[in-house]
């Protein structure tokens, strides 16, 4: 297979290893918003950064290559990229994480929260804590994850959580930054008696890159829009 990394930073380069350690071969590193080509490519896999994320998703269906998405915070625009790559005929994976891991995570999340969804001692709240070089908060994971308690939920909706009044039926989010940690989730439902915590956390990069590469080898070949729930036959 080969393969377009649209983002060439430390996720670039993680996927370019594990890729390659699979037999892959790497035919484009973008890591600017200047022109790219795009004609070896079999499929792209963009972690890029939000502004450059929907220049990358039309450029590869304009041109006929299925993409896997991983870049946060461009999601205003999601369902214009779902349209093109209908009209295109393409194939598209967007996810807020590829971890296997935290994609079994979000199966749990939504079964909790199902079960949680009678018991209305319990209030909601998340935190998520990445490293400092990280550009959108809360993360797309975190918001993955407050959607899946709102649809099991009376929660409308979730607030980045930055010290003032929280909304009656809205969840918090705290989003903390510090030093290189890769990603860690923390969801409490919490009780004048007592509290359960689900949490997920990531050990290094090594996840997300390997779960980005185990889904462009299954998008080839495919045409639609899919997620990680179809790779992982959730």
């Amino acid at each position: 297979m080969k393969i377009a990394l649209l983002g060439y930073g430390k996720m670039g380069k993680t996927i370019e290893s594990i890729a390659t350690d699979r037999g892959h071969e790497i035919v484009a590193r973008v890591n600017s918003p200047e022109s790219f080509t795009l004609a070896d490519a079999d499929v792209a896999i963009d972690f890029s950064i939000p502004d450059s994320a929907v220049d990358h998703l039309t450029k590869c269906f304009e041109a006929g290559v299925p993409v896997v998405s991983g870049t946060t915070g461009w999601l205003d625009n999601y369902q214009d990229m779902v349209a093109l790559c209908t009209k295109n005929k393409g194939g598209f994976i967007y996810a807020s994480n590829f971890s296997v891991g935290v994609n079994l995570f979000f199966e749990f999340n939504r079964k909790l929260a199902a079960i949680m969804a009678p018991h209305k001692d319990y209030k909601v709240d998340m935190t998520e804590i990445h490293h400092t070089q990280k550009l959108d908060a809360p993360s797309g994971t975190a918001i993955t994850l407050a959607e899946g308690v709102i649809e099991a939920s009376d929660y409308t909706a979730w607030d980045l959580n930055e010290g003032q009044n929280i909304q009656e039926n809205h969840l918090p989010i705290t989003a903390e930054r510090e030093g290189t940690v890769p990603g860690t989730h923390i969801i409490k439902y919490k009780s004048e008696i007592d509290t359960i915590t689900l949490s997920h956390e990531a050990h290094s990069r090594q996840g997300f890159a390997l779960g980005a590469v185990v889904a462009a080898e299954w998008l080839q070949g495919k045409q639609g829009v899919f997620t990680m729930r179809d790779v992982l036959g959730l």
